[in-house]
């Protein structure tokens, strides 16, 4: 009989192997960028043949995705967590920051250039909309917006586009200027991050921290 929550030695030791294999690839990711994912030479350095390690992942696909999926519910845990510290959008966007800079390829795994010849399951969007609904409920605590500078002098062009173009905020009952103040929040502050961990602020002699609080407070104030 199999203990709850701990299966037969034989899925332990599955399960153990693929988190190594997964491991293995984070550390490729890490030196090369996903493109340059092997499985071979995962296995190599495992001291497995190919056809085993294919066992526990039948691609490279399967196991980008693997990552993928791993990656977005490590940020929706993160965003949730921050949510529940503040009742606005301040706290989720330094987790945001934090979670990006301890790991910028697995950022770049998924916000960043697509992996050539990659196309993820439909299951993997479902995932990341919980990151969004996360931001959303911060938006939208309670049922009452939190108000932002731009509540003061609302995009109205933008907001009547969002109250019919909702598909990407799911069931989510938040209003139209929430709808906006996450949507600016997430575009804005990814904008910043994908500029600084992609180095392009070097040489420029500015400060990427104080750059990302200083829109963050515009955001958040």
């Amino acid at each position: 009989m199999t203990v709850a929550g701990k299966g037969t030695p034989r899925e332990r030791y599955r399960a153990q192997l693929r988190a190594e294999i997964k491991e293995r690839a984070r550390e490729q990711i890490a030196a090369a960028g996903a493109p340059g994912l092997s499985l071979n030479a995962i296995a190599k350095q495992m001291g497995m043949s190919g056809p085993a390690l294919y066992r526990y992942f039948a691609s490279r696909d399967e196991l980008i995705t693997e990552l993928i999926r791993d990656a977005y519910r490590s940020l929706a845990e993160t965003i949730r967590t921050a949510a529940t510290t503040e009742t606005d959008l301040a706290a989720p966007g330094r987790a945001l920051r934090t979670w990006a800079l301890e790991d910028p390829q697995r950022y770049f795994l998924v916000y960043g250039t697509p992996v050539p010849g990659y196309h993820a399951p439909d299951d993997v969007t479902t995932i990341a909309s919980e990151i969004m609904d996360a931001l959303l409920d911060a938006a939208h605590p309670t049922g009452t917006a939190v108000r932002s500078p731009d509540d003061d002098h609302p995009d109205a062009h933008l907001e009547a586009h969002l109250a019919g173009h909702r598909r990407w905020a799911a069931d989510h009952p938040a209003a139209p200027a929430a709808l906006r103040r996450a949507l600016l929040f997430w575009t804005r502050l990814h904008g910043i991050l994908s500029l600084e961990l992609a180095g392009h602020f070097t040489g420029m002699g500015l400060d990427a921290a104080e750059l990302y609080e200083s829109e963050l407070r515009h955001l958040t104030r």
